[in-house]
């Protein structure tokens, strides 16, 4: 599809029309019904600590990888990570939440991870 808009033809229109309406629309909503709301808040709070995880994991490997971690830093960041992954998903299965749930729906650009 082209996209400038001097060439746009109503078929083009329609087509990006129905991809916005597509991608735009959130697949994982919040959940407010008041029998779920402690599930839908873990949920949300798992997912950003997730998220939080795999920041300081690439974080970590860029200092391994420029050598500014001493062997014992390493190990010590290295079973954090571990530990804390494990919590999530520890958590994730005691509330009956898959780990798969766990992602950010960005629309368009997809899932962040």
């Amino acid at each position: 599809m082209n996209f400038r808009s001097e060439e746009l033809t109503p078929e083009d229109v329609d087509a990006l029309r129905a991809e916005v309406e597509h991608h735009g629309r959130p697949s994982n909503r919040w959940n407010a019904d008041p029998e779920d709301v402690r599930r839908s808040v873990l949920k949300l709070v798992l997912t950003l600590v997730e998220l939080v995880r795999r920041l300081l994991e690439r974080q970590a490997i860029h200092r391994m990888e420029r050598d500014t971690l001493d062997p014992d830093e390493t190990e010590r960041i290295g079973l954090a990570l571990m530990k804390l992954e494990e919590t999530i998903h520890e958590l994730a299965t005691e509330f009956e939440i898959d780990p798969r749930e766990l992602q950010l729906e960005l629309g368009p650009l997809g899932k962040l991870f």
